[in-house]
């Protein structure tokens, strides 16, 4: 029995609730998992998870091995990456999940850049705008825009993202542009919805001037849940949108689209990466935030530190 395997299989079978899961994760078949956790268990004669048809749950043994194990691992990662000397670069597969307007116009062109500084890091990226569970989808990160909901998971703060209202020229020749933001409430108005992952819905969004703070919905007849199709529903003339600025700017530049109500604010949108507490950070995720950071440092630079 290979012992690194054999935990690393424990491992994953603890943190996705299911041999069959782990098995996917870690490109195994589910009897090759299986076997290794048994063989586990025999060696350390313990049983270290109580299975059932439906769910495998962790023994109190197994808990107490599982926090070693993972602290284990993650030391025979960063060692494998220092044996060759101080030069050594990290190396490894990396899993994240990103939004899909950030990895279309930031992440994914500056990805030779960090190819050519680390070439030995492979990097699954899921690019989606929905909830990930990041523990049972054996992610390393994900990069949300947003105040963290999941109170279980450490965030760093990479950005803050500046936001605007925005329509295409077509349509406001067609419905006329709009001069205080209460048009868009009961007028001929509309805006283009978007879903948001936690709850499904369309929310409202915040606007403020020197005198007044507004909350404003409109209505729509088309809402997603997709930035990059929000931003294309936006560029055909479906609706007016709100957009963080490394969105709009190139389309202002092409006049493709107009920003709207000048005076008013909104309040920017807070961006995270965010990892498991239980996740060791390993030199692939250390040097992977790292570049995030200094990506958002670009394009969305954190203004006053003391709210990092």
């Amino acid at each position: 029995m290979d012992r690194f395997d054999a935990m690393q299989a424990f491992v994953r079978v603890v943190e996705a609730g299911s041999f069959t899961k782990a098995a996917q994760t870690l490109h195994m078949s589910k009897t090759t998992v299986t076997q290794l956790v048994q063989q586990l268990e025999a060696r350390l004669r313990v049983k270290l998870l109580n299975r059932t048809t439906r769910k495998v749950n962790v023994t109190a043994d197994g808990a107490v091995f599982y926090e070693r194990a993972i602290r284990l691992l993650a030391d025979m990662d960063d060692a494998e990456t220092s044996l060759s000397g101080a030069q050594a670069l990290p190396r490894g597969r990396l899993r994240v999940d990103v939004p899909s307007p950030l990895a279309a116009m930031i992440l994914v062109p500056a990805l030779p850049a960090f190819h050519a500084r680390y070439p030995d890091i492979q990097i699954d990226m899921g690019v989606s705008d929905r909830i990930v569970d990041i523990i049972d989808e054996n992610v390393d990160c994900v990069v949300r825009g947003g105040e963290l909901k999941d109170q279980s998971l450490i965030g760093r703060r990479v950005g803050n993202l500046a936001l605007g209202v925005f329509a295409a020229p077509s349509y406001l020749a067609r419905v006329g542009t709009p001069v205080h933001p209460l048009e868009l409430e009961d007028s001929e108005h509309r805006i283009v919805g978007f879903l948001w992952a936690r709850t499904g819905k369309a929310l409202p969004y915040a606007m403020h001037n020197l005198d007044e703070r507004l909350h404003i919905k409109g209505r729509y007849v088309v809402a997603v849940d997709d930035g990059n199709a929000y931003l294309a529903a936006g560029l055909a003339g479906l609706g007016i949108l709100w957009l963080p600025s490394y969105m709009s700017r190139l389309h202002e530049a092409q006049g493709t689209l107009v920003p709207l109500f000048a005076g008013w604010r909104l309040d920017p949108m807070p961006l995270y990466v965010a990892y498991p507490p239980n996740r060791h950070i390993s030199a692939k995720l250390r040097v992977f935030i790292d570049w995030v950071v200094e990506l958002m440092a670009q394009h969305a630079p954190i203004l006053d530190r003391h709210t990092s």
